[in-house]
């Protein structure tokens, strides 16, 4: 989606701002408080984010760009079912895609730094899948909350869509697609839906699938983990998680991707799902979900660049960029 045709926020209207002020304002007083001083912005192209102080703590006020406003909603449903897993919204107007959060206290990130002991991510892993496989009776109504569907059975029709949209790969461009890479990728379209299909007869029933999770996304709590940032979440195969949090883990802790000690901790993972396949083919699972996940992290970066906001420039490359990783490892 080229910039022109993306839809416009307004966050920089003071109308629109004054409209949300007071909606936090409103929000806080049904708590018994009040806003304590000016708030901090952090604007990035798919989202607003506001500290907000109170006489009581800090909030946080978040308003999502149009290709991520789903991600409102979503909170309200996992507050609901998986209570222990995320923190309970002081407020949340789903059509706006406005959330109002209290704080969650310091992330993973900040308490572990660069600590290479993984053991507790194998605890942060096991609570995610609590989380993963309590959703995975409600898929239904999270998709029908605008969840994007990126189950098996539908990727290979949106990967092959995502190759037709030329402007969102920027075609012609230093940071784009080459035609060379286009035309590989094309060729990979019946072995990815191959993969699709077996993922999808895997009897691994899909589920949220956060599509981010990494120490910055994990607050650190006394009864456990919570999870936050679900703007790139999506309904998917729940193994789909391991891309994005297995490279992380590893460019945090200085790790070569083939590490025994990420191998342990996608077994940890893995482990919760033995009562539905033998850990051999969960492993393979695994490997195939991360490469076709790949499609799913280049989607959900168009979905959030699907904005005017100028700014969208400096993240675009990041659409043809995680299509070009599928032919970094191709399947065998």
């Amino acid at each position: 989606m080229t910039a022109a045709a993306a839809p416009r926020t307004d966050w920089d209207d003071p109308h629109w701002r004054a409209a949300a002020l007071d909606w936090v304002t409103e929000a806080l007083a049904r708590t018994g408080r009040r806003v304590a001083g000016q708030v901090e912005p952090r604007l990035r192209p798919w989202s607003l984010v506001w500290r907000v102080p109170t006489d009581d703590g800090d909030v946080w006020f978040k308003a999502n760009s149009p290709g991520t406003r789903y991600e409102a909603g979503l909170l309200a449903a996992l507050a609901r079912l998986t209570p222990e897993r995320v923190l309970d919204p002081i407020a949340v107007d789903a059509g706006r895609g406005w959330s109002l959060m209290p704080d969650g206290g310091a992330t993973l990130r900040e308490v572990t730094g660069r600590d290479g002991d993984l053991t507790r991510w194998e605890s942060v892993l096991s609570e995610y899948v609590e989380l993963q496989r309590t959703a995975a009776a409600h898929v239904e109504e999270l998709l029908a909350l605008g969840v994007p569907d990126h189950r098996p059975e539908l990727l290979p029709g949106l990967f092959e869509k995502l190759l037709d949209d030329r402007p969102a790969l920027l075609m012609g461009t230093p940071d784009g697609l080459t035609a060379e890479a286009y035309d590989r990728l094309r060729g990979l379209l019946p072995a990815y839906a191959d993969r699709c299909r077996w993922l999808a007869d895997s009897g691994i029933v899909p589920s949220i699938q956060h599509d981010d999770l990494h120490d910055g996304n994990v607050f650190v709590a006394a009864t456990g983990h919570r999870f936050f940032d679900w703007g790139d979440a999506s309904v998917a195969h729940p193994f789909g998680t391991l891309l994005v949090t297995l490279r992380s883990v590893a460019h945090a802790t200085g790790r070569d991707a083939t590490d025994p000690a990420l191998e342990r901790l996608r077994d940890a993972y893995l482990e919760p799902w033995t009562d539905c396949s033998d850990r051999r083919s969960l492993r393979q699972l695994a490997d195939a979900a991360a490469w076709v996940t790949m499609v799913s992290r280049s989607l959900s970066w168009r979905r959030a660049l699907a904005t005017s906001d100028p700014t969208r420039a400096e993240y675009a490359a990041a659409v043809p960029g995680w299509l070009e990783e599928l032919l970094v490892v191709e399947p065998s």
